[in-house]
C-alpha cells in the first residue's frame, strides 16, 4: 500500500510540475499577444454575460431538523427571517431533501415582506426557471426590490440586464453603468470587472482607460483572475497607465499562480 501511495504522490507532483511549466509558457504567450495585438484583452477579458446562483447563508447558524421545525413555526406566524431559512434549506438540500418548489414557496413569503436576501433569491429562481416557470419580468422585478435595498448581487444583475437587455427591459448602458457602480462600490468583484470594461469601451460613459484600470485593479486585488490578466495586458500596452513590463508579468503571474494553487490543492486531496 505504501509503494502505491508513493507512486500516486509522485504522479501528482509531476502533474503539478507540468502544469506550472505550462503556466509559465502561458504567461509568455499572453505577454507576446498583448504586445503585438492592440486591445486583445478586450476580447480575452470581457466579462461573461451570466447571472450568479441563488446566494446567501441561513440567518440561523445551522439548519437541522429541530431548527427547521422552530423556523417553520415562526414562519407560519409571519416572521420573514424564519420564512427565509426554510427556503435556503430546501434550495440547498440542507437538513431536508432538495426541493426547488418549496424553496420558491418560502422565499416568496419572506420576499413579500421585504426581506432582501429572499427577494434576490426569488429573482434568481424566476430567472433560471427553478421551482417555477421562467419569467424574466418577475426576475427583474424581484432583483430591483433587492437592489433598491442595497444588495450588491441584485445590483450587479440589474446592471447585466440593462447592459444586454431582456424581454420587457430596453438595453440602457447608462442604467447598466449606474447599477454596476452601486455594486462595485460595495466590493462586488464581478461588478468592478464589468464597470472597468464599460470605461475601457466607452459604454454609457466617456471612454476612460485610467478609470477602467482603477476598477480592474480593485477586482484584481480581491483575487479575480480575469481582472489580473486584464491588468497585465494594460501594463503591456500602457493603457491608462505608463507601460511597465515588470508589472505586466507580475499580474499575469498572479493569475497563473492562482490557477496552479487550485490545481495543487486538487492534486493533494
Amino acid at each position: 500500500m505504501g509503494s502505491f501511495d508513493g507512486f500516486q504522490k509522485k504522479r501528482r507532483i509531476r502533474a503539478y510540475g507540468e502544469t506550472a511549466m505550462k503556466s509559465k509558457k502561458i504567461i509568455l504567450a499572453l505577454f507576446a499577444i498583448a504586445l503585438c495585438v492592440p486591445c486583445i484583452f478586450l476580447v480575452a477579458c470581457k466579462p461573461s454575460p451570466s447571472f450568479g446562483a441563488a446566494r446567501g447563508t441561513p440567518v440561523t447558524s445551522t439548519l437541522d431538523a429541530s431548527t427547521l421545525a422552530a423556523d417553520r413555526a415562526a414562519a407560519e406566524k409571519g416572521d420573514a427571517v424564519a420564512q427565509y431559512n426554510p427556503g435556503h434549506a430546501y434550495y440547498h438540500g440542507q437538513g431536508v431533501a432538495k426541493d426547488d418548489a418549496q424553496a420558491v414557496f418560502w422565499f416568496r413569503k419572506a420576499a413579500e415582506q421585504g426581506f432582501a436576501k429572499a427577494q434576490y433569491n426569488l429573482g434568481m429562481m424566476y430567472r433560471e426557471g427553478q421551482g417555477v416557470t421562467r419569467d424574466d419580468t418577475q426576475a427583474v422585478s424581484w432583483f430591483r426590490k433587492a437592489a433598491e435595498q442595497g444588495k450588491p448581487y441584485a445590483q450587479n444583475n440589474l446592471g447585466l440586464i440593462y447592459q444586454y437587455g431582456l424581454p420587457g427591459v430596453t438595453k440602457d448602458d447608462a442604467q447598466a453603468l449606474s447599477w454596476y457602480r452601486k455594486a462595485a462600490e460595495q466590493g462586488n468583484t464581478t461588478a468592478q470587472l464589468r464597470l472597468g470594461y464599460m470605461y475601457l469601451k466607452g459604454q454609457g460613459v466617456a471612454k476612460d482607460d485610467a478609470q477602467g484600470l482603477s476598477w480592474y485593479r480593485k477586482a484584481a486585488a480581491q483575487g479575480d483572475t480575469k481582472a489580473q490578466t486584464a491588468l497585465g495586458f494594460m501594463y503591456v500596452r500602457g493603457l491608462g497607465v505608463a507601460r511597465d513590463d515588470a508589472q505586466a508579468v507580475s499580474w499575469l503571474r498572479r493569475a497563473a499562480e492562482w490557477e496552479n494553487t487550485y490545481i495543487q490543492k486538487v492534486l493533494t486531496k
